[in-house]
């Protein structure tokens, strides 16, 4: 059974830093490309972050350029999202994803996803 679940979430006031965490089981990950959403209440669900467990590269929304961080460890399986200097704007639940096909920032290319894990950056 595929399972992602994220952890880390809470309430930081605006100017700290979270990291989550998105602990893949159920099967291998390697191969797949890893996100980060989030949607916030009356929104879309939007992209946050993505990388391949084995890539360098890193994508970003441009909201989060600079301070967010997304990383891996493979030995875990775990994908983490560092995310400083907060703003209330980026109050949403956050959601992990897996896509094996690839990177995208669209959520529908995702065939995995995580519970979420709720964000709230009071001012």
């Amino acid at each position: 059974q595929v399972q992602l679940t994220e952890s880390g979430g809470g309430l930081v006031q605006a100017g700290g830093s979270l990291r989550l965490s998105c602990a893949a089981s159920g099967r291998t990950f390697s191969s797949y490309t890893m996100g980060w959403f989030r949607q916030a209440p009356g929104k879309e669900r939007e992209f946050v972050a993505a990388a391949a467990w084995s890539a360098t590269i890193k994508y970003y929304a441009d909201s989060v350029k600079g301070r967010f961080t997304i990383s891996g460890d493979n030995a875990k399986n775990t994908v983490y999202l560092q995310m400083n200097s907060l703003k209330p704007e980026d109050t949403a639940v956050y959601y992990c994803a897996a896509d094996q096909r690839g990177y995208s920032r669209d959520p529908d290319r995702y065939d995995y996803w995580g519970q979420g894990t709720q964000v709230t950056v009071s001012s």
